[in-house]
């Protein structure tokens, strides 16, 4: 595998080194831990994303959602299952699992579900008003207005 030094990138940045340790860990990540439990990531709208792994075998017991600050934790934990018969071939995965999906700013954990098999999470942005881009007024010479002043509450 290729090694990128980016370095030379972030020499004069300030506040960035979240999104070094992003690249560093995508490109170096196990390839065949990253592909259990499979998932589709789609957008469901202009702010709305959903995360849909399949989890086949898993109950709502089994498994733990757990979002923090930029962070969704996806845990499932393997159940003993009792020897029925012989397998000839096990071809289903029950092993437990962590799944950790890294979020954008502002983006929220809304409701989560479990149909057929397939875990459904869904994800919406939620800007805050005060970062909301807002027009501000261009006034004229003679109508000029004081500058704002803080309210009390």
């Amino acid at each position: 595998m290729r090694s990128y030094d980016l370095s030379p990138l972030f020499r004069s940045t300030v506040g960035f080194d979240r999104l070094s340790r992003l690249l560093e860990n995508a490109m170096t990540g196990d390839e065949a831990a990253a592909s259990y439990p499979p998932y589709n990531i789609e957008k469901t709208g202009d702010d709305a994303y959903r995360i849909t792994m399949a989890v086949a075998g898993f109950g709502p017991e089994d498994l733990e959602i757990t979002a923090q600050q930029n962070s969704l934790v996806v845990t499932g934990k393997a159940k003993k299952e009792q020897e029925t018969g012989q397998f000839l071939y096990r071809g289903i995965a029950g092993r437990a699992f962590e799944r950790r999906f890294q979020l954008a700013d502002f983006i929220k954990v809304g409701n989560a579900n479990l149909l057929n098999g397939l875990l459904h999470i869904d994800l919406v942005r939620e800007v805050p008003e005060t970062m909301k881009p807002r027009t501000i007024q261009i006034g004229t010479s003679g109508t000029a207005k004081p500058a704002l002043t803080q309210q009390a509450a």
